[in-house]
């Protein structure tokens, strides 16, 4: 490549970064009452900075090859700091590889930038192999906890076993997003730990943690469900028992594995929590987003479940590398009351819906919960239909 030919391609390049992230996001029309989506993903492959992939010296990368490629940009924590959306995205590379970057917004829904290096957090143990999907906490304590899945080989496997692993609930602390402070590995008496959050306040004097116990990597086995476990303190974080506050049900969307999305929401009326529920199906496993809601004076305890899922994949939602999922790990309550939910499609990208306190809650205490019965959910639209006959007979 000629030395013209590559300065012009760089510019190239940056152009068509700089035309991706600040093309303007369009809300879907389509109603449901409860959330809006919005026609372009909020980070992707592409929005990784052009100095991230490329060797951008003529004499060291003549070719301009890409040197370290991005595969995809998906599960975002997320957090409202100093006025402007942060999230803390999962970034994979073509080996595999996860690890945590930071990509920062004015209005949580448009122009998402990373900032210029990826989170540096020292690993927690001498094997630890990868990480991903960082939950945010801004506790009481007045630190930002960011509690992820720390994974490793499982050692107790043959060597030939190149696939079975051991995940972890990793800690680390921060005041600002850019220093952080890892901590010790969760200590608990599961055999595995993932999707563990941090309740914002304290219980009792202790610090509370959702957990989701489970007897191996993949299979929830006699584990499963939602748990709530208190400990002393954070920087030696373990837990003894773990009580079961949302488990999984029969023929339902969490009859194989669920687990809690981000850190819930204080209302009026209760805690607000995202969940992801996670069923067998002729194509695999699919992954939907449905909320519940606990108690102000004991979070441990559901006062509301809806029914069913709130947020399923749709469209281009469903293909990716693993297709039919949607999973979020973050959410930002704003100043004026709406909730913007960032959740990541088939493992490739991430996407934003946007609603309001208002209405989640109005969908959390309102509406029904399932019966776990075909018969029973007949009964409950029977229910709906009926107080609906004289509005539509009266249309005519």
């Amino acid at each position: 490549m000629q030395e013209k030919d590559f300065e012009t391609t760089v510019e190239e390049l940056f152009e068509s970064h700089r035309e991706l992230t600040e093309r303007k996001n369009e809300p879907l029309d389509e109603y449901n009452g409860l959330f809006t989506r919005y026609r372009y993903p909020v980070l992707t492959a592409g929005h990784i900075p052009v100095f991230w992939k490329y060797d951008l010296d003529a004499g060291r990368n003549p070719l301009l090859i890409q040197r370290f490629g991005i595969n995809s940009v998906f599960n975002a924590g997320a957090i409202l700091l100093d006025g402007k959306v942060l999230l803390v995205a999962r970034v994979e590379g073509y080996d595999r590889k996860s690890f945590f970057a930071v990509a920062e917004s004015s209005d949580g829904i448009n122009e998402f930038r990373f900032w210029d290096y990826p989170v540096d957090m020292p690993p927690g143990h001498p094997e630890e192999t990868n990480v991903y999907d960082m939950r945010l906490t801004k506790h009481e304590d007045g630190w930002i906890y960011g509690l992820f899945c720390a994974e490793r080989k499982d050692p107790s496997t043959p060597a030939a076993d190149t696939s079975s692993a051991l995940a972890a609930c990793g800690i680390a602390r921060t005041r600002d997003m850019k220093e952080w402070e890892r901590l010790p590995d969760l200590k608990t008496v599961s055999a595995q730990q993932r999707n563990v959050v941090l309740h914002p306040e304290f219980i009792d004097g202790k610090y509370a943690l959702y957990t989701r116990p489970q007897d191996s990597f993949i299979e929830a086995g006699s584990g499963g469900g939602i748990g709530w476990a208190l400990t002393d303190s954070m920087l030696s974080a373990g837990i003894d028992e773990e009580k079961i506050v949302d488990g999984r049900v029969y023929h339902t969307i969490k009859e194989s594995k669920n687990g809690q999305g981000p850190a819930p929401i204080k209302t009026e009326k209760g805690w607000l929590h995202l969940a992801h529920g996670v069923r067998m199906c002729a194509a695999g496993l699919r992954y939907v987003l449905y909320i519940f809601m606990t108690g102000l004076d004991d979070p441990s305890e559901i006062t509301h479940r809806p029914a069913g899922y709130f947020l399923a994949p749709e469209g281009d939602e469903r293909v990716g590398d693993v297709s039919n999922v949607v999973f979020s790990n973050g959410w930002v309550e704003m100043p004026d009351g709406r909730v913007l939910i960032y959740y990541g499609s088939s493992d490739t990208r991430t996407h934003v819906a946007e609603t309001t306190i208002y209405r989640l809650v109005d969908y959390a205490v309102n509406t029904p919960e399932d019966s776990l019965a075909s018969a029973g959910n007949v009964e409950i639209l029977n229910g709906i239909i009926g107080r609906n006959m004289a509005f539509v007979k009266k249309r005519g």
